[in-house]
């Protein structure tokens, strides 16, 4: 890896993603998220729905994937659709690191390029549970019942995906170089920070 790669692990309220795209606009770098499922979509000619439907969950072990959720590898075998997604999105998260500066939301990234710790900065964005429901229910104009269920399901869904394929505890802060409460510092002192630090 010759580029500089920021990745960002969060918490549903904590503006990972909106503090992760403010860095890259500040940076100059690259920025993915959900881009990573458009990119996989197109280059494995899978449609995006379908992908984006299995994006940061992992495959149920107590049931056996329905059809829409299986990829048939060319052995024969029936891969579940979130597998697939999964390598995908390493392969497109290792060649970016190799070729551009990057921030990279989600999905696995410290994991994936932890074995390049000199050019790869892992933040982990996180907020209490209050803050974080205040601030969903602001973006998206949602009932606050409706909101704290969702906070709590997409925790659960994102430490469940990334336990499952990295083996590691998501919430094990030891895996990041920084981790960072959004309640207490602004947008803007934390792209400052890491600047620094980058």
């Amino acid at each position: 890896m010759s580029k500089r790669v920021i990745t960002i692990n969060r918490m549903l309220g904590s503006n990972g993603r909106l503090i992760g795209k403010a860095l890259a606009e500040e940076l100059g770098f690259a920025f993915y998220d959900k881009e990573l499922i458009d990119i996989a979509a197109q280059k494995e000619n899978i449609p995006f729905d379908l992908l984006a439907k299995v994006d940061e969950k992992r495959g149920s072990q107590w049931r056996f994937p329905i059809d829409h959720e299986l990829q048939m590898d060319s052995d024969f075998h029936f891969v579940p659709m979130n597998d697939v997604l999964y390598d995908l999105q390493k392969k497109i998260i290792l060649e970016a690191a190799e070729k551009e500066n990057c921030v990279i939301v989600g999905r696995c990234g410290n994991y994936i390029l932890q074995d390049n710790k000199d050019k790869h900065l892992s933040l982990f964005i996180y907020a209490p549970f209050e803050d974080r429901v205040k601030t969903v229910i602001a973006r998206t104009g949602r009932e606050e019942k409706s909101v704290r269920k969702l906070v709590k399901r997409t925790d659960k869904e994102r430490r469940a995906y990334y336990e499952y394929f990295t083996d590691t505890n998501w919430l094990d802060m030891l895996q990041y170089d920084l981790c960072i409460n959004s309640s207490r510092v602004t947008k803007e002192e934390i792209v400052e920070m890491v600047k620094k630090l980058i």
